[in-house]
C-alpha cells in the first residue's frame, strides 16, 4: 500500500498492526485496556540525510516504542510518522 505523503530525511510512515484483542487463554481484552501495538510496516521512507542513510526501507516489518511517533491520518487511515531512530529494529 503507498501513501500520498513521501516522508523528508530520516522520517519513516509506519501502519500499526492491530492490536490483540484476545489473551492467550482466550479472553477478550475491550478496546479500551488493549496496548498500543509496538510494531508496524514501513509504508514510506524518507531519502535519509546526507551522512546516515536509512537502514529501513518501504514494506519492512519494524518494532518500535510505545510512545514513539506522532499518530497521522491519510487517506483516512491512522499511521504513525518517527525518525528512524525511533525504530528499534527490523523482523525478520
Amino acid at each position: 500500500m503507498s501513501v500520498s505523503v513521501k516522508p523528508l530525511a530520516d522520517r519513516v510512515i509506519i501502519e500499526p498492526a492491530a492490536a490483540e484483542g484476545k489473551t492467550a487463554g482466550g479472553i477478550i481484552i475491550p478496546d479500551t485496556a488493549k496496548e498500543k501495538p509496538k510494531r508496524g510496516k514501513v509504508i514510506a521512507a524518507g531519502p535519509g540525510k546526507a551522512d546516515e542513510p536509512m537502514t529501513v526501507k518501504e514494506g519492512d516489518s519494524v518494532l518500535y516504542g510505545q510512545y514513539s511517533g506522532t499518530e497521522i491520518k491519510i487517506d483516512g487511515s491512522d499511521y504513525l510518522i518517527m525518525r528512524e531512530s525511533d525504530v528499534y529494529g527490523i523482523i525478520f
